[in-house]
C-alpha cells in the first residue's frame, strides 16, 4: 500500500514542479517582425486647399424699357444668344414720332424768329452809327437777336430729346450673351424705368467661380510665409464639377475680398473660368483647388503612417539605425493628396512604418522592408 501511495503522489509533484516556471518563453532565435517602411525625403510642393463654390455670371444686364408704351413686338428667341446692340423689344413709336415732329416745328419757328432778329439788330445797328435811333432800341435788338439765338438751341436739343426717346422705342441688348424667359408679351403695357425687368441678358463666358476660405487658413498661410518656409504661389485653379471630375478649362484666381464675414468667419475669393462651350451654368455647386504656396524642403509622410496617441495628438513609428522602434510626436499642417506635410517630427531619410504597426511597439526591434513585402508569419 505505501508504494502504490508513492507511485501516485509522484506525478502530481512533477505537474507542480512544470507550472511553477511559468508560461513557456519565446526561442531566443526568434527573427525581428517585418514591417514595412517609407523612406522620407524633402521635396518641393505646392500647398493646395480645395474650396467649395458656385459659378455665377461674369456680366448680368436686367432690360428694363426707357420710354412709356405698349409692346408691340418681342424680337428675340428666349433661350437664345443674344447681340450687344440686338433690338430685343419694339414698342409702339406713333405718340414719339409725333413729338418728334412736333419739336422740329418749333425749331422750325424758332430758326424763322432768330432770322428776322438778327436782320432787325443789323438795321438797327445801322441806324445806331448816324443816331437815327436810340442807344436803348440798339440794345433792345441786340437782346432780342440773344434770345432767338438760345431759342434756337433750346429746341435743338427738344429735337434732339425726341429723337432719343423715338430710338428707345426699340429696346436693344446691352451685352452679348444668352439671354432667359421674357416677363411681357405682346401688347403688355411699359412704363419708363420700370422695377421690373423685361428680361435678363448673361454673359456666361468666361465665367465666375465665388468660394469662401476660412481667415483662419489664410493666417496661419501667412504665418508660414513670414516664418520663410512657403512662398506665395500664383498657379492655375482646378475646377472639379458635382460629379467631382476635373473640368476641362483651368481657372485664374482674379480677386480676394478684404472683408471678413462675421457670421461664417471666412472671406470670399472669386474665380475667372473660360467657359466657351457653356458647359458651367450659373448657380452650378464646384469645387476648387487653388495652390495657397510653394513650401520647399517639405517633409511629407504618408497618411497611414501617422496615427493618434490617447489624447489625440498625431505621432508616428519609425526605425533608427539600429532597427529599433520610435514613437515620435508630430505637428502637421495639411494634407497633400494621401500624405500629410509635416512641420515638426520627422526629417528626410526617416523610415516611417506603414505596414505591420501592430506587430512592434516602443523600443522592440523591427526589419524594415519595401511595404507589401513584409513575410506573414504562418498560423499556428
Amino acid at each position: 500500500m505505501t508504494y502504490v501511495r508513492a507511485a501516485a503522489v509522484l506525478p502530481i509533484i512533477a505537474l507542480l514542479a512544470a507550472c511553477s516556471k511559468g508560461p513557456a518563453q519565446a526561442p531566443a532565435n526568434m527573427p525581428p517582425p517585418e514591417v514595412g517602411v517609407v523612406t522620407l525625403e524633402a521635396k518641393t510642393v505646392t500647398l493646395t486647399r480645395e474650396l467649395p463654390g458656385r459659378t455665377s455670371p461674369f456680366v448680368v444686364a436686367e432690360v428694363r424699357p426707357q420710354v412709356t408704351g405698349l409692346v408691340r413686338e418681342r424680337a428675340f428667341t428666349e433661350g437664345s444668344l443674344v447681340k450687344k446692340g440686338q433690338i430685343l423689344y419694339k414698342l409702339d413709336d406713333a405718340t414719339l414720332n409725333a413729338d418728334v415732329i412736333a419739336a422740329k416745328a418749333q425749331l422750325s419757328r424758332a430758326e424763322a424768329t432768330l432770322n428776322a432778329a438778327k436782320l432787325n439788330a443789323e438795321r438797327t445797328a445801322d441806324l445806331a452809327k448816324i443816331e437815327a435811333v436810340s442807344k436803348q432800341d440798339n440794345e433792345n435788338a441786340i437782346a432780342a437777336l440773344r434770345q432767338s439765338e438760345a431759342d434756337v438751341a433750346a429746341q435743338r436739343a427738344a429735337v434732339s430729346r425726341t429723337d432719343v426717346l423715338l430710338g428707345y422705342s426699340s429696346i436693344t441688348s446691352p451685352i452679348t450673351g444668352r439671354i432667359g424667359k421674357s416677363t411681357v408679351t405682346q401688347g403688355a403695357l411699359v412704363t419708363a424705368n420700370q422695377a421690373a425687368a423685361l428680361a435678363t441678358v448673361q454673359q456666361l463666358d468666361p465665367m465666375y467661380v465665388d468660394v469662401t476660405q476660412s481667415s483662419g487658413e489664410l493666417l496661419a498661410l501667412r504665418k508660414q510665409m513670414a516664418a520663410g518656409r512657403a512662398q506665395e504661389a500664383n498657379t492655375p485653379v482646378t475646377i472639379l464639377l458635382e460629379d467631382g471630375t476635373p473640368y476641362d478649362a483651368k481657372g485664374r484666381l482674379t480677386f480676394a475680398d478684404v472683408t471678413v464675414d462675421p457670421d461664417t468667419g471666412s472671406y470670399l475669393l472669386r474665380i475667372v473660368v473660360p467657359n466657351p462651350r457653356g458647359v458651367l451654368l450659373p448657380g452650378t455647386f464646384v469645387r476648387a483647388v487653388l495652390g495657397n504656396a510653394v513650401r520647399e524642403n517639405a517633409i511629407l509622410a504618408p497618411q497611414r503612417g501617422v496615427t493618434r496617441d490617447q489624447k489625440g495628438n498625431p505621432i508616428a513609428m519609425v526605425l533608427d539605425k539600429d532597427d529599433k522602434v520610435e514613437v515620435r510626436k508630430l505637428k502637421v499642417s495639411q494634407t497633400v493628396g494621401d500624405q500629410w506635410v509635416i512641420d515638426e517630427g520627422l526629417a528626410a531619410g526617416d523610415r516611417v512604418i506603414v505596414e505591420g504597426l501592430q506587430k512592434v511597439k516602443a523600443g522592440a526591434q523591427a526589419k524594415g522592408v519595401a511595404p507589401g513585402a513584409a513575410t506573414v508569419p504562418p498560423r499556428k
